[in-house]
């Protein structure tokens, strides 16, 4: 009897631990706050957060055709993103949707995705230069990237004496102001 799992499911359940505490931080953030910024040639809040759900469909349902996009405020893969039109800043309740919407298409492949499909082979042009990429490499991109500007809201807020994301509390319970 084998013990490998027949999805990907449990070897990324930390990542949707991450997932909550972003989404929980970002939705207690006033409109003020998510304007914030590390430096003033730097994205605020807002356009970090944005920036990370896009990213999750233009993978996952652009690059890999995975079914989703159309759930999301990004199905528009050639179009700008929310991110590109600083002077339309998004509200907590926007930022939200956009993380859980796009968070659904995550977890969707992940449960369908299985070991041996990780190293499935899909091409993306760029500039007349065709790359190479696995199941196995966007995830990895995708996780990272993730932790990467969760690490850049967090430094951010710090900055301005504000409570970071801690995406490192996996199980422990949440507490009602965020903490």
């Amino acid at each position: 009897m084998s013990s490998t799992p027949q999805n990907l499911a449990p070897f990324y359940e930390g990542w949707r631990f991450a997932q909550d505490r972003l989404v929980q931080r970002i939705g207690a953030l006033s409109l003020e706050q998510l304007e914030l910024r590390a430096a003033p040639h730097l994205w605020p809040i807002w356009a970090i957060a944005a920036h990370t759900a896009a990213v999750r469909p233009y993978w996952l349902c652009h690059i890999f055709k995975e079914p989703g996009a159309e759930r999301t405020p990004f199905n528009d893969p050639g179009g700008d993103g929310w991110e590109d039109d600083l002077t339309h800043p998004r509200e907590a309740g926007e930022l939200v949707s956009a993380l859980q919407s796009t968070w659904t298409i995550v977890e969707d492949c992940l449960d369908r995705w299985t070991p041996a499909m990780l190293q499935d082979e899909f091409h993306r042009e760029i500039n007349g230069q065709v790359q190479l990429h696995t199941r196995q490499s966007v995830l990895m991109r995708l996780l990272t990237h993730d932790a990467y500007h969760c690490g850049e809201i967090a430094q951010t807020l710090g900055m301005h004496g504000l409570q970071e994301v801690d995406i490192w509390t996996g199980r422990v319970p949440l507490l009602a102001d965020g903490g």
